[in-house]
This record gives C-alpha cells, sequence and structure tokens, in this order.
C-alpha cells in the first residue's frame, strides 16, 4: 500500500531530462495517484525572467505520456497552498536540494493544517535544465 492516496509535483520540465525522471518516478512510489503540474510559459518568465526552450502545451503532453503520472494540470502560480485548493493532494513532493529553502519551509508551515505535507525526495546531482543550457552554449562559443 502507498504512503499517500493523492501526491503532487510542480516544475517547469524544460529539456526533460534524468532528474526530471528520477523525482516522478519516486514521487509514484509514494502514491497512489501523481498529479503533476506544469508551469505556464507565462508563470516561469515571471520567476525566472526568460521563457521555457519547449512551450508549456508540449511540456504538458511529455509529463502526460509518462506511466508514472496519472494526471496532468498547468500551473499558473507557485504557491502550493492555491495547488491544494484545486487538487486536495495528501502530499507534495519536491527535490531535497530544497529542503531549508525558507519559501519551503513557510509551504510546509501553510500545507499542514490542510493535511498535506511536503515530502523532500533524492535530488540527482548535477542535472539541471539550467547547468544542461550551459553546457550547450559553452559548446557553441568553443
Amino acid at each position: 500500500m502507498k504512503k499517500y492516496r493523492i501526491g503532487y509535483t510542480q516544475g517547469t520540465f524544460d529539456m526533460f531530462h534524468i532528474g526530471h525522471l528520477n523525482l516522478l518516478h519516486q514521487a509514484k512510489d509514494l502514491c497512489e495517484q501523481l498529479i503533476v503540474g506544469v508551469n505556464t510559459d507565462q508563470l516561469v518568465n515571471e520567476y525566472k525572467h526568460k521563457l521555457p526552450v519547449v512551450n508549456e502545451r508540449n511540456r504538458a503532453a511529455i509529463i502526460a505520456e509518462m506511466r508514472c503520472v496519472d494526471s496532468v494540470v498547468l500551473c499558473d502560480t507557485l504557491s502550493k497552498t492555491e495547488a491544494w485548493q484545486r487538487l486536495h493532494f495528501d502530499a507534495v513532493f519536491i527535490g531535497s536540494d530544497w529542503k531549508g529553502n525558507e519559501r519551503w519551509a513557510q509551504t510546509e508551515r501553510d500545507l499542514k493544517p490542510l493535511g498535506a505535507e511536503v515530502v523532500y525526495l533524492q535530488h540527482t546531482e548535477g542535472v539541471s535544465s539550467s547547468l544542461l543550457r550551459e553546457k550547450e552554449a559553452k559548446k557553441i562559443i568553443d
């Protein structure tokens, strides 16, 4: 039996890589139903000040094809409380590299009265879309 009935994770998932895959598999191992939020292009632009390489519709379609993903929603907010109000998940999953971050500590405090918890999953070291972008840019320059 899985620990959680409904699990949720959210991200940009631009330039899908092994870190994304590992996070989604770890999350699904802990819940019966995994809902994945894909950040809209506008949201990504607001907080990262750049547009994703792959647009939101295509990123959502890629995530929806994953066997470990039960459903996909487009997200226009980083607020997990707002996401909970829509989806009523038992746990939100995030990489362990965010543990100790004040935003996530606040998310833990905000979700606790709602009966949901933040679960930190093993982060895949040395992999991120930003790092991949930097490596590609360096190849072009060199």
